[in-house]
């Protein structure tokens, strides 16, 4: 087997060595000398009949050729080449025989005549020249017809294939030199082919082929073999996807990515190997410390393959005939600022925009003197480039069809020895892809704005049917509750109360979830540990589940902490423990697994969150799945696939709301039949301490009070008259105002005040937050509890409270803003 040298693809520099059959292309090699030869015949023939073109083409063809006239075979046409070949002179109507006795055996002799006798064309390979060693031919004989079909003459062709024989032993000697470069480089390389796994087809791939190096860089010992889930797990998504966008698209990547099985920062490239049927695709590890020096070599090694392409006259044609064909403007420029190519389109374009058709050798500054106004913005990267930097910048310049948009790619331009002896530019005009994409943007906006429109439409009447139903459940009770009173009945009162009650929670807990869902809800965020969170959550949701699904739990070793609002979690969980549990009415597995996740770029892109690193808390179960439509609209507020009655459709958007609120992401993973997995990544804390769950406050039981003051400020009478009337039967002496500059004055004063509990939005000017700041300017050790049923984050700091201060969000219990009252003001004597 043959060696040869793969194409270089854009996403890496290293050649890659692979495997190819000599053979095969020693017999293409000689179709091409047999196409050759016969073309040179044609040639030969027309030379004959006296056409003048042709004739210089016979003469002066690089293979020997001449042209035997008559029985006795006498030369009638012979070219220089001929001549040297085989030492002659003039021979010109000399027979063979009589010229070629002394230089060719006589079999060589005996074949021309039979050529000529018979008709038929002769070839050999390898024929060895008597008297000169080494020297080896190719030659054939070839009869040409009469219009009779008698032979008229013989076409002669030779070829000395001596350098042929040095140049394959020069190719076999780089094939080996490149073989042993692809097995000692530094690089580590594999090669992945794509099976259809348990996760869907071409969900998953082995790996066939892999050089030594490969272990080092990825820190992975007999990698051939593997298939990629039993190796990483989880992580294989995203593995997949990238490797998979290669497999389909034929389009080559490089990323960089950090491993942890070795330390090392890589930069890694794929690309296809052959068509996408072979589902293979190979990967490239390159650690980025010794980048520099291995680029250099293979630079220079580049560059001599490079240098023996620019030699062959036919592929440099070629070359140009697509440079100069190509839509881009390609513009060389050496260091004293003249030109030392342009193509066909550059010639043009720049002709339009300066109105000068541009000269090889001509100094742009000398042809742009007379312009001023666009000296300046032209000269200015090729500046940067001629400097050695490689960069791309996008130009407007001012023409007589208006102003036009050009996008430059600029490099340097290096000799054979690596020096650089100027700079290239590629050019674009991007003028109207820029204009469509602004058109594109014009449509997208209004189609953003009509799914708005659509949205708050659905939205809307999702909260006025609902709220609509509690108003009436709360009202009624209230007219009922009345009525008996009126007629003294006072037997059936608590059943009203209770009505009256369960809708005010259901109102709450409604608002809740719309506030999450719009990423307004007042969240109270702390260093939280989830695998404590889960755990204490485990028996909650077996018992919600219930027996008939199995419940696993996975908790991840040495998990980070996230920031997050420990209940608000606890609520999303349980949310999605619930929501697996109707998608398995007959049974199944549920799985909640925990876990450290880095999200690179490419990930974050797909994800749409910043990369960087996550706590990843999954619940998977073994369900009926979701279709693509249904995973479209799943975060949708008042979507539901549940039969009516059963389901209010708020519950994943509570989720998706409160974990994009807090710096996260929720990621869907389902198929149709095969089950769901549900991902949130919460985003990691990266310093601070761990801290328990907050416990959950006490539902009942009078607290003893002593005679502190509390200050209470709310603009609704009714609801600083509820708190004060609570606080006062608890034996606080409280203090009320309505906004804030009238809470201020009070605060200022001498009076005394333990405890400020205070709206967070409030009129006159001053909100809640800002009142606590002014007051704890008199008062610094002042204590302050924030109620609010809406409010912005970032007024009260964005979860972020002083020393001192407490929030409790509204609608919320007697009970609950009197135990937290309690807590804040009997701390300080328990410590």
């Amino acid at each position: 087997m043959a060696l040869r040298l793969a194409p270089h693809f854009p996403a890496c520099s290293v050649p890659i060595v692979i495997s190819d059959d000599a053979e095969a292309l020693r017999q293409r090699l000689h179709a091409l000398e047999a196409e050759n030869s016969r073309l040179k015949a044609s040639l030969a023939i027309a030379a004959e009949a006296g056409d003048k073109p042709f004739q210089q083409i016979f003469q002066q063809a690089p293979a020997a050729m001449a042209v035997l006239r008559g029985a006795d075979l006498r030369f009638e046409h012979l070219n220089p080449a001929y001549q040297r070949l085989l030492g002659l002179g003039d021979v010109l109507g000399r027979p063979a025989r009589e010229v070629l006795a002394e230089r060719m055996p006589r079999r060589f002799i005996d074949l021309l005549e039979e050529a000529f006798r018979r008709g038929r064309a002769v070839r050999a390979r390898n024929f060895e020249v008597p008297g000169k060693p080494g020297q080896q031919l190719d030659f054939s004989y070839q009869p040409k017809f009469d219009a009779e079909g008698n032979v008229e003459c013989l076409f002669i062709q030779e070829i000395d294939i001596a350098e042929q024989r040095r140049v394959e032993h020069a190719f076999a000697q780089e094939r080996e030199r490149y073989e042993f470069l692809f097995n000692t480089m530094d690089e580590g390389f594999c090669v992945i082919e794509f099976f259809d796994g348990p996760h869907g087809p071409l969900s998953d791939y082995i790996h066939i082929e892999a050089n030594p190096a490969y272990a080092e860089h990825a820190g992975i010992r007999n990698v051939v073999g593997q298939k990629l889930r039993e190796m990483v797990g989880e992580e294989a998504d995203s593995w997949v996807e990238r490797y998979a966008h290669v497999l389909h698209t034929g389009q080559s990547i490089r990323f960089e990515q950090e491993l942890i099985a070795t330390g090392r920062h890589l930069e890694i490239s794929a690309f296809r190997v052959g068509p996408a049927s072979r589902k293979q695709v190979a990967v490239l590890f390159q650690d980025i410390t010794q980048r520099k020096q291995a680029e250099e070599s293979l630079r220079q090694l580049n560059e001599t393959l490079e240098a023996r392409v620019r030699d062959a006259n036919e592929a440099r044609r070629v070359l140009a005939g697509v440079v100069d064909g190509a839509d881009a403007l390609i513009f060389i420029m050496g260091f004293d600022y003249r030109w030392i190519a342009i193509n066909g389109s550059g010639m043009r374009e720049y002709e339009r925009v300066f109105g000068t058709r541009p000269q090889i050798g001509e100094s742009l500054k000398e042809a742009l003197a007379n312009q001023p106004q666009h000296l300046e913005s032209v000269l200015a990267p090729w500046q940067r480039a001629l400097a050695g930097e490689e960069f791309e910048v996008v130009v407007p310049l001012d023409t007589e069809y208006g102003t036009r948009h050009y996008e430059m790619h600029f490099s340097r331009l290096n000799d054979s020895e690596g020096r650089q002896i100027g700079a290239y530019q590629f050019v674009y005009d991007i003028t109207e892809r820029l204009q469509e994409q602004q058109r594109l943007h014009v449509v997208e906006d209004a189609l953003r704005q009509s799914q708005k429109m659509e949205a708050v439409g659905q939205l809307t009447g999702g909260i006025a049917h609902d709220f609509n139903n509690l108003l009436t459940s709360i009202s009624g009770s209230l007219e009922l509750l009345q009525m008996r009173l009126g007629q003294g009945r006072l037997g059936d009162l608590d059943r009203y109360v209770s009505a009256a009650q369960s809708a005010a929670r259901r109102a709450s807990s409604l608002t809740h979830r719309l506030l999450a869902f719009s990423r307004r809800q007042t969240l109270d965020p702390k260093p939280t540990n989830v695998n404590r969170l889960v755990s204490g959550m485990e028996e909650l949701v077996r018992r919600s589940v219930g027996p008939h699904i199995t419940t696993e739990v996975v908790l991840a070793a040495g998990l980070w902490s996230s920031f997050i609002d420990g209940p608000q979690l606890e609520n999303a969980l349980l949310n999605l423990c619930l929501n697996a549990r109707d998608a398995m009415p007959q049974g199944g597995r549920l799985t909640i697994e925990t876990g450290n996740k880095w999200i690179d770029d490419y990930a974050a892109r797909g994800r749409n969150v910043p990369p960087g690193q996550y706590v990843s808390l999954c619940v998977t179960d073994t369900g009926t799945g979701m279709s693509e439509e249904v995973i479209e609209h799943a975060f949708e507020p008042f979507f539901t696939t549940k039969p009516l009655g059963e389901g209010t459709g708020l519950g994943l958007s509570m989720v998706y709301g409160f974990v994009r609120q807090s710096g996260g992401q929720v990621c869907i993973y389902s198929e149709v039949g095969q089950g769901t997995t549900m991902c949130l990544y919460l985003p990691r804390l990266y310093d601070g301490d761990e801290a328990d769950i907050e416990p959950v406050e006490p539902e009942n039981g009078d607290q003893p009070a002593g005679r502190e003051t509390v200050m209470v400020v709310d603009d609704e009478p009714a609801i600083r008259m509820l708190v004060v009337e609570v606080l006062e039967g608890l034996g606080y002496t409280t203090v009320e105002a309505g906004d804030g500059p009238s809470g201020l004055k009070i605060l200022q004063s001498d009076a005394r005040v333990d405890l400020l509990v205070t709206d967070v939005g409030l009129p006159g000017g001053m909100n809640g937050r800002q009142l606590a700041d002014l007051a704890r300017v008199e008062r610094p050790e002042l204590k302050v509890l924030f109620i609010t049923g809406y409010a912005e984050n970032s007024v009260i700091g964005n979860g972020h409270l002083e020393p001192g201060m407490r929030l409790l969000t509204k609608p919320f219990t007697m009970q609950a803003i009197a135990n937290r009252i309690h807590e804040m003001i009997e701390g300080d004597k328990l410590g």
